[in-house]
């Protein structure tokens, strides 16, 4: 009985289990589709305050922020926005 039992418990854990595997993964945005989501106000700059609105970790999104500001004017052109961001190089 407690054979049966183990087993059906742990056929139900691994059906559940395989059931959300299946759920579709949500496709990834484009950079130049992030820009116009967060372009809040379609002035097609995105503001500091734009940039960090949602941000899971606002310390390092403003960071991120002031690395992308090459002209350092307080907002974003679309081509500072989606420009990859330099590799470090190693040591």
């Amino acid at each position: 009985m407690k054979v049966i039992t183990s087993f059906l418990a742990i056929l139900a854990v691994s059906a559940v289990t395989s059931f959300g595997a299946d759920a579709p993964k949500k496709p990834k945005m484009s950079p130049e589709e992030m820009f116009t989501k967060k372009d809040a106000d379609k002035d097609g700059k995105v503001s500091k305050e734009e940039f960090l609105k949602g941000a899971k970790d606002a310390t390092k999104a403003e960071a991120s922020f002031t690395t992308k500001d090459k002209d350092k004017d307080g907002s974003l052109s679309k081509e500072e926005f989606t420009a990859a961001p330099k590799k470090k190089k190693a040591a």
